[in-house]
């Protein structure tokens, strides 16, 4: 029998202690937190020059649309070479982007057309990247400690989440736009230079032609895997109207449209509080994951409806601990449900389920903020995930409904 991971703070402590994994997780969230410079930035740039939420939409959606698209190839190559050298690449090239955009802002040259158009570039290297980039923390750690470092890896984004767009209100309203991007830009290097150091256990590699059926066929031969990323795809969609909208629902609080990072902040430190908490519990059981589910929907709900922000931080950082715990939870089966050579492939998919469907859930959104406002959009965006929890405690009495007619019938 497996040595069983120790659970919560202790088993983080440990793992992040391992030079390897800490290097990769320093590196990443230095990333991820330079990334919400560059998202709060394009916002609030095009939000002040249009005053669009649709715009805001189309910006979010260009941000992840070729994850649906790429998704099958870039988990051919996550499988096929090594992570780390793809990895690398990815992050080189969204370097080079986001110091493009840094000086079109310091030139005055830039547009909301250019934001759009760079933020779409930056989103082909973000979807090269994403299996990689989570199929590459099992090379890192013993198999032991993968459900604390999936954990782990999660928090380096809701880390960066927590304080990266105050950190870029901070400087957008002191030093200014470009200099947010620039931040962007020096950022990736640090990631870079981790990737550059780390050292990997070898990768078992898939062999021959990789196509997108033959990452279906994983979903067909467990259809287990098939209900994770479908969790997946309800926790991605319950999350974007706070990453969306957050300069819109700041207005609608009735607060400058920086205080946007103050709430995608506040997300953020429920959902860090939430990888702490669940570090080295590798699943739980479906009741705990219809739980999960209903904090996230629910606490959005919450948060669309208060009228006081105070409170409406309360709310959304508790939707922020139910998508972590939810989102952990899901990604950790999928990784422990497939063998090591398939793993970029599932992850592929699990960027299609989580990423994928944010394009479209970001123009819907936008669409229903323009046209209803964003707090009638925070509330048909949770839906998803609440109907998730009924189904999953539903379930079982379906189970024995259908076993009863079953027998019934016989």
């Amino acid at each position: 029998m497996s040595e069983q991971p120790v659970v919560g703070p202790r088993a983080a402590w440990r793992v992040l202690r391992r030079r390897d994994f800490g290097l990769y997780f320093l590196g990443n969230s230095a990333s991820a937190t330079g990334g919400w410079f560059h998202n709060l930035a394009a916002a609030i740039f095009i939000y002040r020059l249009t005053g669009s939420e649709l715009l805001l939409g189309v910006l979010s959606f260009s941000q992840f649309a070729w994850v649906l698209v790429l998704a099958p190839w870039a988990g051919a190559l996550a499988d096929r070479f090594d992570r780390r050298h793809v990895l690398l690449w990815a992050e080189l090239a969204a370097t080079a982007l986001s110091f493009l955009i840094a000086g079109l802002a310091y030139a005055d040259r830039l547009d909301e057309w250019s934001v759009i158009g760079i933020t779409l570039a930056l989103g082909l290297s973000a979807a090269v990247a994403a299996p990689a980039q989570q199929a590459i923390v099992v090379a890192l750690v013993p198999e032991r400690d993968l459900p604390t470092a999936v954990a782990l890896n999660s928090m380096t984004f809701n880390l960066a989440r927590a304080v990266g767009p105050a950190l870029a209100a901070l400087a957008i309203g002191t030093i200014g736009i470009a200099a947010a991007f620039a931040v962007n830009a020096f950022s990736y290097l640090v990631l870079v230079a981790a990737l550059l150091i780390v050292r990997t256990r070898p990768q078992e590699r898939a062999v021959g032609q990789v196509r997108l059926r033959d990452s279906l066929v994983l979903l067909r031969e467990d259809p287990r895997l098939l209900a994770y990323l479908l969790i997946v795809a309800a926790v991605g969609w319950a999350s974007d109207p706070v990453n969306t909208l957050a300069p819109a629902f700041a207005e609608a609080y009735g607060y400058q449209d920086t205080f946007g990072g103050v709430i995608l902040g506040a997300f953020g430190a429920g959902a860090v509080c939430a990888a702490i908490v669940l570090a080295g519990r590798t699943t739980g059981s479906a009741r705990r994951m219809a739980f999960t589910l209903t904090l996230l929907g629910g606490g959005l709900v919450l948060f669309s409806l208060t009228r006081w922000l105070p409170l409406g931080l309360v709310f959304v950082a508790i939707c922020g601990a139910g998508y972590l715990a939810s989102n952990a939870s899901a990604t950790t089966r999928l990784q422990l449900g497939v063998v090591e050579s398939q793993r970029g492939r599932i992850m592929a998919l699990w960027g299609i389920a989580f990423l994928g469907v944010r394009p479209f859930a970001s123009l819907l959104d936008g669409a229903i903020a323009a046209v209803a406002g964003v707090r009638v959009a925070g509330v048909v965006l949770a839906l998803p995930a609440l109907a998730g929890a009924a189904v999953i405690l539903a379930w079982p009495r379906l189970g024995r409904v259908r076993a009863r007619a079953a027998a019934f019938r016989g």
